[in-house]
């Protein structure tokens, strides 16, 4: 396996409930390094536009407004696998349906407030960094 980088949130839920640090632990016990991290306020308008792909969905306006409402963690990983690892540690979006022990299952609120995001697809993933960081933030 390939060494890969991914994308990462620590959305507005848990910075809230100052999660952080817990979630970080989390990633980096799977075997993931956090390589870049930064704390920001996302306007509506970078949410909607990070979130375009939702668009058409009826729960755009709501996703786009909870994105903004506090600050989130914006960071890159990388790792053996990275994507589906990190997926694998994030858990299924409906904190109901997820695995015991993963960051979703333990912090999420509801399947809207579920505390992190993660890229689905190398192709994602890169659109993502690149939406957040400058190539000389990314210190592998």
């Amino acid at each position: 396996m390939a060494i890969q980088r991914t994308f990462s949130i620590i959305k507005p839920d848990a910075t809230k409930r100052n999660l952080t640090g817990a979630i970080n632990a989390k990633i980096e016990a799977a075997g993931l390094r956090i390589i870049a991290q930064k704390r920001i306020h996302m306007t509506p308008a970078q949410a909607g536009t990070f979130y375009a792909v939702h668009a058409e969905r009826p729960f755009y306006g709501e996703l786009c407004e909870f994105m903004a409402s506090e600050p989130v963690v914006v960071q890159v990983l990388e790792g053996e696998d990275a994507i589906a690892k990190y997926r694998d540690v994030m858990g299924a979006t409906d904190p109901a349906e997820a695995a015991e022990g993963t960051i979703r299952k333990e912090f999420a609120l509801s399947k809207g407030e579920n505390s992190v995001h993660g890229s689905d697809a190398p192709e994602t993933a890169a659109e993502e960094i690149a939406y957040f960081f400058a190539g000389i933030e990314l210190v592998g």
